[in-house]
This record gives structure tokens, C-alpha cells and sequence, in this order.
């Protein structure tokens, strides 16, 4: 893997220089090495030749220490009515540019993602070369819902997930994710990276599951509270964190 950086935000008048960090994965066997440093896949630029990933603050389930929660049989609990079940598929067993599959994804990405995303970029995605593994979802043998993964030696990232909104009253999308990383500790996993976390919107993964950690820049950090308090902050946050509290910064950069 090569590691660089990006001049981006510049503050003269506070001596903040921004760079943002990428990393450019060269060989697969890698995978698991990036995701620790915490990168994710870069999907943005469907132009892109190489696969880039990027530095952020996300999230990861330490399997070691998952346990199902109270909310975790709950959501499963509701759903058993409706006999859900899923399958494993290796990438090599799934046709992603099926035409039915590609319009389920996009009807989910138009209605729920916060920016709109055009088929070629959807199509860019489902085609990274790095996908192992497609999870299929069915309600009553019927497909409702599919989750793009990818699976590296001990290390799984929950990457996309798409999902039919007909059945929001069983939690559909909480059920999925619970059943992936529960998948994953049954099978002797490491890690389920679950994503950025940014935002109260991005709460409900810190809420719904032990194991937690986030990546704070410099570690995996296991204080949640402390994620609860930047993502209720981020949108009003303005600055570097560094400046605006050096000695507990120090403080916590020293126990690394």
C-alpha cells in the first residue's frame, strides 16, 4: 500500500494546514492492514482507475467483545413472523449488473442516501474489484434486501446495504446488520467495519451494538461516549480539535 496526502483547508490566520490522507491499495492481501489504519474505499470518482481509500472517522465492532444486545433480539424477535433468512454469496456466484438487482439498488440510493448517486457511479461501485461476498436477504423467500461486502481473511467491511422500504415497521435494516456481524463472530471473524460515523443520524450503530470502536485519527477508540458528543457536534464544529484542547489531546496521543 502507498499512503499520501492531499493539501486541502488552509487557516493562516490560525496556523491550521489540512491534508487529507488516502491510501492506494495494492495488493489485496492488504485489505485488512488499511481497514485497521482506518481507511475506507473511496467510490466517489466512478473515473478512477485505482482502488484509493480514504482516512475518516469510523466504525468498527470488535468481535471479540460482541454480544447481541436487548435492541438486537428485539429487532429479531419482531421480524421472526415474516421467516427471514439469508444467504452468503461469493461475488463470483452474482451477477451485479443484473438488471433487476442494479434498479433495487438504485429505487433504495434515490430514496435514502443523502446525496443522489448516478448508475455509473452505483455500477462502479458493485463492481470494485475488492467485493467478495454479496449477503441476500429474503422476507417469506422473498428478496428484500442485500448487502455488498467485502471479506478479507478476519476482516469484513459492511460496505453498502440496500433494502425494500415496504417493511420499515420490522426494521428491516437494522435486522440486516445484526444478522452480518453476528454471521461474522459465528464464522471466527475479526472486525466488522461498519462505515464513517459522523452525525446524530450515524447514532443508531453506536447504540445497537457491543464491540464498538471508532477510529479517532490516531487509534480505535473504545469511549463512546466521547463518539456521541462529536457526532452531535459535527455540524456546528469549526477548527482543529488539537488547538482547542493541546494538553488532553497530548494527553490521550501518549497512551498510543
Amino acid at each position: 500500500m502507498k499512503i499520501f496526502r492531499s493539501e486541502s483547508l488552509v487557516d493562516y490566520s490560525t496556523y491550521t494546514f489540512n491534508y487529507a490522507v488516502y491510501c492506494l491499495k495494492e495488493a489485496k492481501s492488504e485489505l485488512p492492514d488499511i481497514y485497521d489504519k482506518g481507511f475506507l474505499p473511496y467510490s466517489n470518482n466512478p473515473d478512477l482507475k485505482e482502488e484509493v481509500y480514504y482516512l475518516a472517522r469510523s466504525l468498527r465492532v470488535d468481535l471479540g467483545e460482541f454480544r447481541e444486545s436487548s435492541e438486537n433480539r428485539r429487532v429479531a424477535k419482531k421480524i421472526i413472523e415474516m421467516n427471514p433468512n439469508f444467504e452468503v454469496l461469493p461475488i463470483e456466484k452474482f451477477d451485479v449488473n443484473e438488471a433487476a438487482f442494479v434498479r433495487f439498488c438504485s429505487h433504495f440510493a434515490e430514496q435514502r442516501f443523502s446525496e443522489p448517486i448516478s448508475e455509473k457511479r452505483l455500477k462502479y461501485i458493485l463492481n470494485n474489484p475488492s467485493i467478495s461476498h454479496i449477503f441476500k436477504f429474503t422476507l417469506k423467500d422473498t428478496a428484500v434486501g442485500y448487502v455488498v461486502a467485502i471479506i478479507e481473511k478476519g476482516t469484513l467491511h459492511y460496505w453498502f446495504a440496500f433494502f425494500s422500504l415496504d417493511h420499515q415497521i420490522y426494521s428491516l435494516g437494522k435486522w440486516m446488520m445484526f444478522s452480518v456481524i453476528k454471521w461474522a463472530a459465528e464464522n471466527n471473524l475479526e472486525h466488522v467495519y461498519l462505515g464513517t460515523c459522523y452525525g446524530e443520524k450515524s447514532l443508531y450503530k453506536v447504540r445497537d451494538f457491543k464491540g464498538l470502536r471508532f477510529f479517532d485519527g490516531n487509534k480505535w477508540n473504545a469511549d463512546m461516549k466521547l463518539l456521541k458528543q462529536k457526532c452531535k457536534s459535527d455540524k456546528s464544529f469549526v477548527g482543529d480539535v488539537f488547538k482547542q484542547d493541546t494538553d488532553l489531546f497530548l494527553e490521550g496521543l501518549m497512551s498510543i
